[in-house]
């Protein structure tokens, strides 16, 4: 037999798999009160966050514990807001507590319906005055080499507070997160003036919104939504779809519009 007419065995080439595609979404839930905090809504919010179908869930002003509001509130859960959220769909959370007082705490949560391998919280709060956080979740991807790093924000409502914060969320990602990592951030960021969305165009991320429509989305005040203080960033990410949700009942249910976003690992299909 010649070389020619050797039989060739197929050389398995080692693949990256694809991420598959995923739906998350962030909302500042203030506290489970509506606009005007006269009605306590957490369970109106918890069906309208499930309609959404997301995977992954953001949340801002989420309360820990307040001993007032649930001897006050008969619709008041016996779990943590967070939990009461999460019950029966999302198996995963994860509270990174902000603020401290004496009826109770807020802070940041995040909800998964992948498994959270790893979460810190990280206060980035300016003596004195709000107290802020930053709850960096990392998730397991069944199948693939990379965690999804999964960033929950608020941030300050002073300009050079949030500057600084931003400061803290790049290095963040710079020092703990691997370059080859996929990324959400997504939040609260007290951003009106868009100064600090140039800060982290710098750092690597692309907003979701901007990159879909153009344009930051308007999520605040939520009856009437001018201000783009809501933002969903991605890095390492395919976006396929954005929404607002600004429809009925999300309009009296916080004083922000939820956001989310429908994402994949480049290439993969959507």
């Amino acid at each position: 037999m010649d070389a020619t007419s050797l039989p060739v065995t197929p050389v398995a080439v080692p693949r990256t798999p694809s991420l598959p595609a995923f739906r998350v979404l962030t909302a500042n839930i203030h506290m489970g009160f509506d606009m005007l905090n006269r009605r306590f809504v957490l369970p109106q919010l918890r069906e309208a966050i499930r309609t959404v179908g997301a995977d992954i869930v953001f949340l801002q002003e989420v309360l820990g514990s307040h001993s007032r509001h649930a001897r006050r509130w008969r619709a008041w859960p016996d779990a943590p807001h967070y939990e009461f959220l999460a019950d029966s769909l999302w198996p995963q959370f994860a509270y990174g507590r902000n603020a401290v007082y004496p009826d109770g705490h807020h802070g940041n949560a995040l909800l998964s319906k992948l498994p959270i391998v790893r979460h810190q919280n990280h206060d980035v709060s300016v003596a004195g005055h709000e107290s802020r956080g930053l709850l960096h979740c990392e998730l397991e991807l069944p199948g693939h080499p990379q965690t999804l790093h999964a960033i929950c924000v608020h941030l300050g409502l002073r300009e050079a507070h949030r500057r600084r914060q931003l400061d803290l969320l790049c290095e963040e990602l710079a020092e703990r997160v691997p370059s080859a990592a996929p990324v959400v951030v997504a939040g609260d960021f007290n951003d009106w003036r868009a100064t600090g969305h140039r800060r982290l165009r710098g750092c690597g991320l692309v907003e979701a919104f901007e990159l879909k429509r153009g344009r930051l989305a308007r999520s605040f005040p939520a009856r009437w939504p001018l201000l783009p203080l809501d933002r969903l960033y991605v890095r390492g990410l395919a976006v396929h779809e954005v929404a607002v949700h600004g429809a009925a009942p999300w309009s009296r249910l916080s004083d922000h519009l939820p956001l989310s976003a429908h994402l994949s690992w480049p290439g993969a299909a959507a």
